[in-house]
């Protein structure tokens, strides 16, 4: 998956950038002129049936010179030894390169479907890269196409495993039988079994597009053979021999290891057949059942802690403890095989930092306000205020009653603001009111992939926090928009750092090979805080195909981490952090070992105030009213701060417990101290004997004085920003009822200009600020990027020049309008006046842009209104609330994934339509049935119902739009309004429409009955 270095896709509202093609046979020789030489199979997706095999096969009898085909049986002799085994992998692979070689065949068919008795099927992924790589090595790869037929794959990560090491396509034989079988004792008739193949096809075909839009990877041929995977446990040997070019941190198993298991499942299966057992094995990969696959959290692990906090149960936390840091549960991940060495010379536990210390270092995890309900959400925020560490909001941002101290003493503010893709809530007053700002670029539950809020779980409050609209389903892009690079990281860092100086801003990354040099980046970009995830975390929400294969161990991510930022003398400057799957002081110590300064808890303080793991958390249907909007099921919530408070402090105890065995004091001294680790050899099994952590343990030698830990602060370039001039004037010459008004030039460099006298108004005065026009700023020149980033309400920028990419970002109630200067002899309607992703995730506020704007204009608007004279591809994707007037042509993809709010489009020439995605949305002409009332031309009015008033929203904003920008464009369609209103298209969301009709029909019926 791709995370800050290049971006991921969204596969489904982005689908015209993906494709499954692929072909078969010889390709031609690209230094050749007359490329259409060779004949090839044209495939739409890459699944095949066993009657697409056999249709290729018969393509290759009548036409042998271009598509013949070749079937090479990939089975071993139950008898054979290891050197016979490995002796028949390479036979495979040379029987190939003769059929190439001869001309004998152009597509590979490698097959293990001759599988029997005494029969074992090598590996399908072994036995494709073998052949492949074989093949490459003899430069005769590109010659031929490999098919694997095979029995193994099932699931979308076997299918992109075997795409990913060569197969351009796949054959699952025996997933189509069983469908078959199904299909029979359903009784369907052959057209259904047909529909019931086609459906899976369908089904694998979305999930390897999802998993290839994770790396950021859009067509099938780009995946095709680019082997996008890391390797956990597997030795360098057998990577080297079978994977090349492959990373493995962790030596493991090799060949011998890999055919023996192939042999053991292969007994079992004989040996159930030949005692005709049908029973299938109970499975529980991904939910715990009774006797199936192990889980950390079952009934024991999640009845031993609930009993521990709710009872204050010192001793019921000790059996928790021990029953997950032994290996009763057996080895569920890399620290299972980890021991911590004990010093000869122990202390005494009053000599180590007191435990209201170590629990500063805790935070919880983002879990959003909407995906959890309100009494869950504050529950943690009061348990770790109280404990002096920090809850996060997750994504969906924070009711403001919460940000006012209650009369208790309890603080209901979450201390991280989280800022995602989908900029939910994100407000200037959001921002202000938080220790931490934390940027999440992915998260360990599914990594590369966007996130979705069910329309039933979007209830009135959730939609007000949101600025969205009640009932309508929320989407969060894979990606930040304004993060394609290291670089625009380092832009929305700026752009944080200016709202909020006090705040530390965090970036969230997820553990896999090459972090550490992201990480590096990220520092180096100015954060003062990252966190590494683990791929063992996440919410029951998480997609079945996102839980397992995406990520990778936190120990892997967080030592390359803490070594990558030593090396490069940056580690001192950035406090690390580690989440995904902590649950003990056993986890924390190691974690700190590796390099954490700071440690996140999900899933754990969830089971501290209720949680059982029911998994069912996209449902609305959480029974104990923690992942639920559902009042009744609300009521159910017995969570109680102190269950949290209690569980943070037995960790923090058994902290120090640990750290007295070893001889420490204080935390501190133990971070990045991998040389207290050692592999618990006593531990291991045939499996697992052969694995070396030695890459995990490498300290990197520093010189004295270095530090291994966070000891400085990051310097950012916040000191001689344009806005401190702005809050100096405003500090001396502002009255209430007094309007203000600065003028100056900017230039390029002036970036995020707005963005920090904005947060001061908004640290002032609120959200929602001072009365429109209150401060107007005139400028002049070409403005850096994320100009009025976060503009507050009252503050108006003006700038004669031009824009750059992210203009608007984050508008929270603000004005901004740019035209040309005086000067430019630029045709304003046909040039671009701002650039890329303009106002993404704006809550509210008003744009006028004389001229065209860039790509992904308004993304993720939530409520700003706006008019452009033009604008470039994905126009509105994401958009749920706002208005959009567009005044010139629209580039591809527009309203894709627009959920909410409003659009129109002036199309004289009725081409419009074609650049549109119709997959939410709807589009109409407008008509003026009878003349346009100026009584209504009031913004509040107008907003206030936006099923109407159509015509008089779109010549409110013309008139404004002329107003502030002299557009020529403007006065000639006011001019004769009846008659182009006829050219303008509206475009509205169907559930958007549908929901304000429901709310509509609402509000008449109550009226009825207090009449």
């Amino acid at each position: 998956f791709a995370q800050v270095t290049n971006p991921p896709i969204d596969p489904i509202r982005e689908e015209t950038v993906m494709s499954l093609f692929s072909y078969l046979g010889a390709r031609a020789n690209i230094l050749n002129l007359e490329l259409d030489n060779e004949k090839r199979i044209f495939l739409k997706q890459p699944i095949l049936s066993s009657l697409d095999i056999a249709k290729i096969e018969s393509l290759g009898k009548k036409d042998s010179l271009n598509f013949k085909s070749k079937r090479i049986d990939i089975v071993f002799s139950k008898n054979d030894k290891e050197k016979d085994v490995k002796e028949k992998l390479l036979e495979i692979s040379r029987n190939a390169e003769r059929l190439v070689k001869t001309n004998k065949a152009k597509i590979i068919i490698l097959s293990d479907r001759k599988a029997s008795k005494n029969y074992v099927p090598f590996p399908a992924a072994l036995a494709v890269s073998s052949v492949h790589h074989h093949l490459v090595n003899k430069g005769i790869r590109t010659d031929c196409s490999i098919i694997i037929e095979t029995g193994e794959a099932r699931e979308i990560h076997h299918f992109c495993v075997l795409a990913g090491y060569g197969a351009e396509a796949i054959n699952p034989y025996l997933a189509f039988d069983t469908i078959k079988i199904l299909a029979n004792d359903l009784n369907y008739e052959q057209k259904k079994y047909s529909v019931l193949e086609d459906n899976y096809k369908a089904a694998i075909g979305k999930g390897m597009l999802k998993v290839m839009s994770k790396m950021g990877i859009s067509t099938y041929q780009s995946y095709n053979g680019a082997q996008i995977f890391d390797a956990v446990g597997l030795n360098s040997e057998f990577i080297n021999n079978y994977f090349p070019g492959t990373s493995s941190l962790i030596e493991g198993i090799g060949f011998s290891e890999t055919i023996r298991e192939s042999k053991k499942r292969h007994e079992l299966a004989i040996s159930k057949k030949i005692e005709k057992k049908q029973r299938l094995d109970l499975g529980g990969e991904y939910a715990y059942r009774i006797k199936g696959e192990k889980h950390v959290w079952d009934p024991i692990s999640i009845a031993a802690l609930q009993h521990s906090v709710r009872s204050d149960n010192k001793k019921k936390y000790e059996e928790f403890a021990d029953y997950l840091n032994t290996d009763s549960q057996g080895i569920m991940n890399p620290r299972s095989l980890f021991s911590i060495k004990k010093s000869k010379k122990k202390i005494s536990i009053d000599e180590v930092e007191p435990a209201k210390e170590i629990v500063k270092r805790f935070s919880t995890g983002a879990m959003s306000f909407g995906s959890i309900s309100r009494e869950a959400h504050t529950t943690l925020a009061i348990a770790m205020n109280s404990l002096g560490g920090r809850s996060n909001t997750g994504e969906g941002g924070e009711e403001r009653d919460r940000y006012i101290l209650r009369k208790n003493g309890d603080n209901l503010k979450s201390a991280i603001k989280q800022v995602a893709s989908g900029r939910f809530g994100v407000t200037t007053e959001y921002l202000v009111n938080s220790k931490d700002i934390q940027i999440k670029i992915a998260q360990g539950a599914k990594p590369g992939e966007g996130g979705q809020l069910p329309g039933h779980k979007v209830d009135k409050v959730i939609a007000d926090v949101r600025f969205s609209t009640p009932g309508v389903g929320l989407i969060s892009p894979p990606p930040h928009h304004d993060i394609y690079s290291i670089e625009d990281l380092a832009q929305l860092i700026f752009d944080l750092k200016n709202v909020n100086p006090q705040a530390r801003i965090s970036v969230k990354l997820v553990s896999e090979v090459g972090v550490g040099t992201v990480a590096a980046g990220v520092a180096k970009a100015k954060a003062d805080h990252i966190t590494i995830s683990g791929f063992e975390g996440g919410t029951g929400a998480s997609p079945l195909t996102s839980i397992k294969h995406a990520g990778s161990p936190w120990e892997l991510g967080l030592a390359e981490t803490q070594q990558t930022l030593v090396l490069n003398n940056l580690r001192s400057r950035i406090s690390l952090q580690v989440d995904g799957g902590l649950r003990t002081g056993r986890d924390v110590l190691i974690g700190g070992l590796l390099g954490a300064d700071e440690f996140g808890f999900s899933t754990a303080p969830l089971i501290s105030i209720g949680c059982i793991m029911m998994r069912k958390c996209h449902l609305n249907t959480c029974p104990v009213g923690i992942a639920t909007q559902d009042k009744e099921l609300r009521n159910k919530f017995e969570g109680k701060p102190e269950h949290v408070v209690k569980y943070f402090f037995f960790v923090a105890e058994e902290v120090r417990k640990i750290l007295a065995d070893m001889g420490f004091k204080k935390f501190d001294q133990i971070i990045g101290r991998t040389d207290k680790l050692v592999f618990n050899k006593a531990l291991a099994n045939w499996k697992t004997q052969g694995l070396d952590f030695s890459n995990l343990f490498y300290s990197p030698k520093v010189d004295k004085g270095v530090d291994i830990f966070n000891t400085k602060k990051q310097q950012h370039d916040i000191k001689n920003v344009i806005d401190k001039k702005f809050i100096s004037s405003f500090k001396k010459n502002y009255k209430r009822g007094k309007k203000l008004e600065f003028k100056c030039s900017i230039n390029n460099t002036d970036r995020s200009t707005g963005a920090m006298f904005s947060g001061f108004l908004a640290n002032k005065f609120g959200h929602n600020g001072l009365n429109e026009d209150t401060v107007k700023i005139s400028l002049l020149g070409t403005a850096g990027q994320s100009f009025g980033a976060f503009t507050t309400y009252g503050v108006t920028l003006s700038l004669a020049g031009e824009g750059n990419d992210y203009v608007g970002k984050g508008l929270s109630g603000g004005k901004i309008y740019i035209k040309p200067s005086k000067d430019s002899k630029v045709v304003a309607e046909n040039s671009i006046i701002v650039g890329n992703t303009v106002l993404y995730g704006a809550v509210s506020g008003q744009c006028y842009f004389r001229g065209i704007a860039g790509e992904r204009f308004a993304v993720r608007n939530s409520g700003a209104w706006a008019v452009v004279e033009g604008l470039g591809d994905h126009g509105c994707e994401y958009m749920t609330g706002g208005v959009v007037i567009c005044l010139g042509d629209t580039g591809k993809n527009f309203g894709a994934g627009m959920s909410g709010g409003l659009a129109y489009v002036y199309d004289p020439n009725n081409s419009f339509l074609k650049n549109c995605n119709m997959s939410l949305i709807e589009v109409a002409k407008m008509t003026l049935e009878t003349s346009v009332n100026k009584k209504f031309l009031n913004y509040e009015f107008l907003s206030s119902n936006m099923l109407k008033y159509h015509s008089e929203r779109l010549y409110f904003m013309l008139t404004r739009h002329y107003k502030y920008t002299n557009s020529s464009v403007a006065f000639t369609l006011l001019k004769n309004f009846k008659i182009t209103l006829k050219n303008f298209k509206l475009v509205i969301p169907i559930d958007y429409k549908k929901a304000l009709i429901n709310i509509e029909n609402k509000d008449s019926e109550n009226i009825r009955m207090k009449g």
